[in-house]
């Protein structure tokens, strides 16, 4: 009896032994890819779909046999809206985790935050969403637009007749260091054109300011003195409270235009659009796009939402930063397939020229030097379902301008990405 016992006990312990071998090899077999998306606090709104699509382009490439024969396992982490932690939650997927890639930060201030960690380390980020520029880390791959490929363009737009030959601006914006350097910018820009300082009013609120009644009546007030157009860099669920303040002081497109760099399809879900017809915002993508890419982007998108019962998967919408993530991800798997590797050293190199077939119906390209790339600029007007006719587009994809010409003293900065820049 004592023999049987230890016989079975020897079969159960060589079999546990086996399963744990097994369960080795099958860790061993996967890429871990980090997402780190706040998935609460007031940039929620935003960067929850940004996981989202993360997790449906993973499962696309997966469903492809994965990256050099191994599938890539999502490691999704919540930063929720607080900017210390989205360095140690970028600390905790390179080091615990041993990702070999992260996606994820939307607002610059959450970039700045972990750009040193991914630094120290060597990891690499892939940031998706339009900034001020004024960096160029070789730790981080930009899908998102820099200033000359978003902000400026839509300035001009709003000067020309098409846009309403606007010659005063009331720039708001959350107060962080995305909306004052874009401003920054775009003061310098505007300064070039011959507009005055006293034609160009700067506003700043926290994150997550509701009451916008008081700077809604100031910019009504402002457009007194001429034709007037409001530059909105305002981010997060703060917009909802805005537009809707528009709507209540019956501030219309046609008076008062606001160009939004921040507002998208995913932020006007919850809002009603009708009063809010005619305002733009620019961007490199736009859901309402008419191509065979994006009407697959937009069809796998919907199913995925409704497969998975996502909040609102009624009414899921594709986005811009959503498009950069996705274009990304693929960017970054190709890099890798190329390399026969997922080292950051040998990616790196790889994702020099890479280029990609995008739902925005241009091929783009990652630049073989800035690390960011080539977008085409998309002016879209809202329209009463949320979605946003384009009014306005670049001919072909634009090379990024990372640093500025109009911050002085860029000129002197290396072209190529450098750390600790």
């Amino acid at each position: 009896m004592k023999r049987r016992s230890l016989i079975k006990a020897f079969t159960l312990s060589a079999s546990i032994a086996a399963l744990g071998l097994t369960w080795t090899v099958q860790a061993a077999e996967t890429i871990k890819v980090g997402i780190l998306h706040s998935l609460s606090g007031t940039m929620a709104i935003s960067e929850t779909s940004l996981k989202d699509v993360a997790l449906m382009t993973i499962d696309q490439i997966n469903a492809k046999g994965g990256v050099n024969g191994k599938l890539l396992e999502p490691v999704v982490v919540d930063p929720a809206s607080n900017w210390p932690l989205f360095a140690e939650k970028g600390r905790q997927l390179l080091t615990q985790d041993k990702v070999a890639v992260v996606f994820g930060c939307w607002t610059s201030v959450s970039r700045k935050s972990v750009l040193p960690v991914f630094e120290e380390l060597n990891g690499l980020l892939f940031y998706p969403v339009q900034y001020e520029g004024e960096e160029m880390s070789p730790n981080v791959f930009y899908t998102g637009a820099a200033p000359n490929q978003q902000a400026i363009p839509a300035v001009e737009y709003l000067m020309s007749e098409d846009g309403g030959g606007a010659r005063r601006f009331f720039l708001l914006g959350t107060d962080y260091v995305y909306p004052r350097t874009t401003n920054k910018i775009l003061r310098a820009f505007l300064h070039s054109k011959g507009v005055a300082d006293k034609d160009i009013e700067e506003v700043y609120t926290p994150f997550g300011h509701a009451d916008y009644q008081t700077i809604v009546a100031n910019i009504k007030k402002f457009s007194a003195g001429g034709k007037t157009a409001v530059v909105s860099t305002v981010n997060g669920d703060s917009n909802v409270p805005f537009y809707k303040e528009l709507a209540n002081q019956g501030l219309k497109a046609t008076e008062v235009p606001v160009m939004a760099f921040s507002v998208g399809e995913e932020e006007l879900r919850g809002i009603d659009t009708k009063p809010l017809v005619g305002h733009l915002a620019a961007w490199n993508y736009f859901e309402s796009l008419d191509n065979p890419v994006n009407q697959k982007f937009v069809a796998d998108w919907k199913a995925y939402a409704k497969a998975k019962g996502l909040p609102g998967a009624d009414k899921a919408v594709t986005n811009d930063p959503m498009e950069a993530t996705y274009v990304g991800m693929h960017l970054w798997a190709q890099a890798a397939q190329k390399a026969g590797s997922t080292d950051v050293d040998k990616v790196r190199e790889a994702l020099a020229g890479q280029s990609f077939e995008a739902p925005s119906g241009f091929t783009l390209t990652m630049d073989k030097t800035n690390h960011h790339l080539h977008k085409p600029v998309m002016i879209g007007e809202i329209q009463d379902d949320g979605q946003f006719d384009v009014v306005w587009q670049t001919e072909a994809p634009l090379r990024a301008q990372p640093w500025s010409p109009f911050i002085p003293g860029n000129e002197q900065r290396p072209q190529h990405a450098v750390k600790g820049q």
